[in-house]
């Protein structure tokens, strides 16, 4: 049965004239790297999140050890969570051509006989269904993320959390295992050390020379239809597989983009309206509740910048005006440094409802409960009739609508 050309437990089955040890350690080397920045990126994008201030920032249960690199996230620069999640994204989409090819390139493998021939073959056997399978789960649930498809059960953030170290877990041990072979194989042309050539290759359609062009080409167009994204400007157009790379949102001064809606939240005008609204704020100094009108005439500041988000998606540098965060909490009653600050929107459904900023957050000048952008009050989408805006926050964290503000220890 294994020799029956028949089925596909015969390497006579397989006859891409394409396969060799070459062309899978040339995929296997861009995966290398692009993977370990992808792994790096997605760490700082969790640490951006602040995970140890405040359960209501995290929902990934017992991370236990696994939260051992975590660090205060900081407030500088402003661009900085802009950079490393827009990296991680555009890397993600970018590299989805190269995984598919090397697994395409690899797959006679799968189906070798016997499937274990000793105690150590059979665990790298177990190793390799842990890296595939945790290379596809992370790469889909990364993919239907940006693309605001939440079909699988569950949080996508624990789920993406304990599947990157699976998934790293293993692909470390296949790295360390396989990398010295693949250099090898990069330097000598016509050697097939692991085994990969087709022994009776049909004729060339394409040469393996050809096929790494075609899969470079394909990386290179999810490229450039991706990264407006992150970029912003005119190359935003250029986005089109990213949910937020069409048009800005309408015009004007808040023609910017949205990922939360008013009406997507349950807010309605009955909320928001001057007479009802207030802004409730908690502290050593008790409670005060302030209107809109009350807190345009608190001291008004200025601060110039982007939105960005977990899914990739980031804005350009939007110039907020607003009431600094530490003005806030000294009115509260801390009239030295500032502490950590828990805002609640009045949102009524949805993740992120709250959101947790630390001291050094509260503290920078930079800071705002946000009453208007780019010269013009908010719009409802924006978080009429206050929002937070924060430099180097993810995109969740600027909080809209927000009702209350409790100052104190986290």
């Amino acid at each position: 049965m294994r020799d029956d050309p028949r089925l596909p437990t015969s390497p006579r089955f397989w006859r891409s004239p394409v396969r060799g040890t070459r062309f899978t350690a040339v995929l296997g080397l861009v995966l290398l790297g692009g993977i370990s920045v992808l792994f790096v990126t997605g760490l700082v994008s969790y640490a951006a999140y602040n995970p140890d201030l405040s359960p209501v920032n995290d929902t990934t249960p017992d991370k236990g050890v696994l939260g051992f690199y975590l660090f205060d996230w900081p407030a500088g620069p402003s661009w900085l969570y802009r950079l490393t999640q827009g990296v991680h994204v555009t890397l993600g989409v970018v590299l989805v051509p190269v995984l598919l090819a090397k697994l395409w390139s690899v797959v006679p493998k799968l189906f070798t006989l016997p499937p274990a021939r000793s105690v150590a073959h059979a665990l790298e056997r177990v190793s390799l269904l842990l890296l595939v399978g945790g290379a596809l789960f992370q790469f889909v649930t990364g993919l239907l993320n940006i693309q605001l498809e939440y079909v699988f059960p569950g949080s996508f953030y624990p789920l993406h959390f304990y599947g990157a170290w699976v998934f790293i877990a293993a692909f470390v041990v296949h790295a360390a295992l396989r990398t010295p072979m693949a250099v090898r194989a990069v330097r000598a042309w016509r050697q097939d050390e692991a085994g990969l050539a087709a022994p009776d290759p049909a004729p060339p359609t394409v040469s393996r020379r050809g096929a790494l062009w075609l899969v470079g080409g394909g990386s290179l167009l999810l490229l450039v239809t991706t990264v407006g994204q992150s970029l912003g400007g005119p190359l935003r157009r250029t986005a089109l597989l990213a949910p937020h790379g069409g048009s800005d949102p309408g015009g004007g001064p808040n023609g910017f983009q949205i990922n939360k809606t008013a009406r997507y939240a349950g807010i309605t005008d009955a909320d928001t309206h001057p007479d009802a609204w207030r802004l409730v704020v908690t502290g050593p100094a008790g409670t005060v509740r302030l209107s809109r009108a009350e807190l345009l005439r608190l001291p008004q500041h200025s601060s110039s910048l982007p939105i960005a988000c977990v899914e990739g998606w980031s804005t350009a540098d939007q110039w907020w005006r607003g009431v600094r965060l530490r003005d806030l909490a000294a009115l509260a009653g801390y009239g030295g440094a500032p502490p950590d600050v828990l805002v609640e929107s009045l949102q009524r459904h949805g993740a992120f409802r709250r959101a947790a900023l630390r001291a050094n957050q509260v503290s920078d000048p930079r800071s705002l409960l946000a009453l208007s952008v780019n010269g013009e009050e908010l719009s409802l989408d924006h978080g009429y009739p206050a929002r937070i805006i924060v430099p180097a926050a993810p995109g969740v964290h600027n909080t809209k609508w927000v009702g209350r503000l409790t100052f104190g220890d986290l």
